[in-house]
């Protein structure tokens, strides 16, 4: 899962928020420098990830990715999974996606003041370029990918994926729609 899941599946507070997505940024030791509420987004970040690269559903989606893009399928299937969540919003939230993803953006620029550079910064590049509402079309989940593997070796093919959920889209939707809820129910069991 991706950001927007994430957020979503975190706790409705802005510390939980900040763990939510900070995980990515922050490893090791670095984590207790935060709060026990931004401590606890970190754990229930890694409870999601573990959970989903565990799962056989999310391991199908993945098998659906052909090769050369194979390597990078653990990486597409999270995004896209957002993707899917997005143009499914409705069913999982009762509070608009767009009006959300502003309730998160606000409330993270609001703590942007007290945080390391590294997660501040990127908070604010979040914010700047929209990358929670990116999420909804395939050019945005094309972009996001593009942005993606800049932070990877030159001539990797991840960005060239985006076309994997094009090809694969009622299947991944499919395996989206019999995953989620069941990683709801776990969430909500931790």
């Amino acid at each position: 899962m991706n950001w927007l899941a994430h957020l979503l599946l975190a706790e409705p507070d802005v510390e939980s928020w900040i763990g939510a997505v900070a995980a990515d940024w922050v490893k090791g030791e670095a984590r207790t420098r935060f709060s026990a509420g931004v401590q606890r987004g970190f754990a229930l970040h890694r409870t999601v990830d573990m959970y989903t690269d565990s799962h056989a559903t999310v391991l199908r989606s993945q098998a659906r990715i052909v090769a050369p893009y194979r390597r990078y399928a653990g990486v597409l299937i999270d995004i896209f999974y957002d993707y899917f969540l997005s143009a499914r919003w409705g069913e999982y939230c009762p509070q608009p996606r767009e009006e959300f993803i502003a309730s998160v953006y606000t409330a993270l620029a609001e703590h942007e003041p007290h945080l390391p550079p590294e997660v501040a910064r990127g908070f604010a590049y979040m914010r700047r370029d929209d990358w929670l509402g990116s999420y909804a079309t395939v050019d945005g989940i094309a972009l996001t990918l593009r942005r993606l593997s800049h932070r990877l070796r030159p001539g990797n093919l991840l960005a060239e994926g985006a076309a994997q959920i094009e090809i694969h889209m009622d299947a991944l939707d499919a395996d989206f729609c019999e995953f989620f809820p069941q990683m709801r129910a776990h969430v909500t069991s931790w």
